[in-house]
């Protein structure tokens, strides 16, 4: 069975005051319409994108997007139902079709999926339930539950307003019957636009049954203002760390905790206040995180503790390591089991060895650092040249003293030292003491000549 996705995006959104679309604001992370597709890329064959307003960066947004995608330009915003007109050359006749929005961002994947299975030879719809259903279009069934037309408000009798099941616009049909549905949809109406949900009525009136899939309103919430992209965000992030304490993590304060992509976490998590966690994050069991730490595409080894006020990017942590407080650890850096990066201490394309520690104010960049090897307060590894990038190496078992400055390229040797204070531009050999300091003159009575 070929599954095919449309996802509406030409939408201009002039109620953002924006000058991006509307598909392409910012929610946790990530466009709204980046989100939808990756939530929908691994069931569906291929994806057909309606671009429009600002189409431009629209398709830039989707150009480095894996798998197979189609985009249909809208040219006038003359009604939904045309948005998916222009798309029906590029589905095949056997696919089922799924249509989505582009400023619906929080359905679940297990809804789209139950939205599918209940599709066999005619049409589904996305419901939800709400209290006050006044200005939403309400699903009216008949006796076996099935929807036969779907009322808008200014044609709603007193007994329609009374049903609070409305449809969201999201649907599931077969290719052709949807296109013989389009086909027959008008633009009768104030508006002077073709409705998509016009095709409820006409699929139903050739005799098709039409189901429902209700879900819970929060998923298929959209946003055309600020306030309301605001309030997804929220939704977002609850809907994340329920996710997490599902599996067992230790969330202090799941109103103060953000997340901002996807996150597997291992046994006995602990997660402190403040915390942001962004793209693919991984943690073992055990793994704690302090507060007002930020985490973005790292790896996190089981038993490791991350403290307090520190960033990590793009970087991987070992099994029982202590990073920070403070600590910033760089793209591309690789902290090995029992290590401790410490207050303050920077790393950029940096490994460091197993139990090897740098406990304050130091700049590892372009570096190697070996096992059980001592970096002191106040080091640095002098990597840019003004024009290259070079790298520092330092052996097993070496102990950096405080205050060194490594010019790179330059390597430090296995149970090799470094005087405090030095200038290091040569090698040190393995077993050796390397000292780079210029020689100490003291200046009598200095004080008194001042004056």
């Amino acid at each position: 069975m070929e599954i095919h996705t449309v996802i509406l995006a030409a939408g201009e959104g002039t109620r953002m005051l924006s000058s991006k679309a509307k598909a392409l604001q910012i929610l946790g992370g990530s466009t709204m319409l980046n989100r939808i597709y990756k939530k929908i890329a691994n069931i569906s064959n291929k994806t057909s994108i309606v671009v429009g307003h600002q189409k431009e960066s629209v398709i830039n947004e989707v150009k480095d997007l894996e798998g197979k995608i189609f985009l249909c330009e809208q040219k006038k915003p003359i009604g939904t139902a045309d948005a998916v007109k222009v798309t029906l050359d590029t589905i095949s006749d056997e696919a089922k079709v799924i249509v989505l929005y582009g400023d619906v961002p929080l359905i679940k994947l297990a809804s789209i999926k139950d939205l599918i299975a209940k599709t066999q030879d005619s049409l589904t719809i996305m419901t939800t339930l709400i209290d006050d259903p006044t200005g939403y279009g309400r699903v009216k069934k008949d006796e076996n539950d099935f929807a036969t037309s779907i009322i808008e408000e200014k044609d709603a009798c007193d007994q329609d307003k009374k049903i609070n099941e409305i449809f969201t616009g999201i649907l599931c049909a077969n290719k052709s019957l949807l296109k013989e549905a389009i086909s027959e949809v008008n633009n009768e109406n104030a508006s002077k636009e073709y409705y998509l949900t016009d095709i409820v009525s006409i699929i139903s009136k050739k005799g098709f049954k039409i189901k429902t899939c209700v879900v819970p309103y929060k998923e298929v919430m959209g946003a055309n203002t600020k306030t309301e992209l605001a309030q997804l965000e929220s939704i977002h992030r609850e809907m994340r760390v329920e996710e997490l304490l599902e599996k067992g993590v230790t969330v202090v304060d799941p109103k103060r905790t953000d997340i901002r992509g996807t996150v597997s976490a291992g046994k006995d998590c602990y997660i402190d206040v403040n915390v942001i966690l962004e793209g693919d994050v991984v943690l073992g069991d055990n793994v704690s995180i302090g507060a007002n730490t930020i985490i973005k595409n790292v790896e996190i080894g089981s038993g490791s503790k991350i403290e307090a006020f520190s960033h990590l990017v793009g970087s991987k942590v070992g099994n029982d390591c202590i990073i920070g407080p403070y600590a910033r650890l760089r793209e591309g850096s690789f902290i090995d089991d029992e290590a401790k990066i410490g207050n303050f201490v920077e790393t950029k394309k940096t490994k460091v060895g197993k139990g090897s520690k740098s406990n304050h104010f130091a700049y590892l960049g372009d570096a190697e650092v070996g096992e059980n090897s001592n970096i002191g307060a106040g080091t640095i590894t002098c990597n840019y040249d003004g024009k290259n990038k070079n790298k520092t190496r330092i052996g097993d078992n070496s102990f950096v003293g405080t205050n060194s400055s490594l010019v790179a390229p330059v390597t430090i040797g296995s149970n090799a030292y470094v005087a405090a204070g030095s200038v290091i531009t040569k090698d040190i050999p393995d077993n050796a003491l390397g000292v780079g300091r210029s020689k100490q003159d003291n200046i009598k009575d200095w004080s008194k000549k001042r004056d």
